[in-house]
């Protein structure tokens, strides 16, 4: 099984997010990450995938214990489905404003088992002020952060899942536009 998880960006999202969204010229519309002062190292492009569902967890962060860290591998690409984006229009500010977030405990524990990618299908891991500062954290350990996603719900519960991720090659961006794609 093949299932794009790229946001399909259509005129009206680039408008609506550009409206809501000061960045998106720079790189920040649909499915991307935050490339902060690295560089994607090209034996990202292929990692074994790990989908969570934490679908209904608004009201407080997602935290370690909702979801079974013994199954994170470094060098993994581990992804948080919480159906978000199907629920609130992308581009509007809502979506960009009132997302859920990972915990800072969650974030730290993923680092330090040296995953390469943290995929969302929401805006951000954390909000707000908080957002460029963490994805930088993120970078500075090795570790890129893809947002918003699609279709992961298609991929919760599923083993041996390799996720690819095909971002466009611009230089001197805060962010990359990519296409992400997961066989399982």
């Amino acid at each position: 099984m093949i299932v794009d998880i790229t946001l399909k960006v259509t005129p009206k999202i680039v408008n609506d997010a550009s409206g809501a969204e000061k960045k998106v010229l720079s790189g920040h519309v649909g499915t991307h990450f935050d490339v902060m002062n690295k560089e994607f190292p090209l034996e990202f492009l292929e990692r074994k995938g790990l989908v969570f569902d934490v679908k209904g967890i608004f009201e407080r962060d997602i935290e370690i214990s909702d979801i079974d860290m013994s199954m994170v591998k470094e060098g993994m690409f581990v992804a948080f489905y919480s159906g978000y984006i199907e629920q609130v229009e992308y581009g509007t500010k809502e979506y960009f404003t009132n997302h859920p977030q990972l915990s800072d405990e969650l974030i730290e524990a993923l680092l330090e088992k040296k995953v390469s990618i943290i995929g969302v299908d929401f805006a951000g891991i954390r909000m707000g002020k908080e957002h460029t500062p963490k994805d930088q954290y993120c970078a500075d350990r090795g570790a890129f952060v893809v947002e918003n996603l699609v279709n992961l719900d298609k991929l919760v519960g599923l083993e041996d899942v390799v996720i690819s991720t095909y971002p466009i090659n611009y230089e001197k961006m805060t962010g990359l536009p990519c296409r992400v794609v997961a066989r399982g």
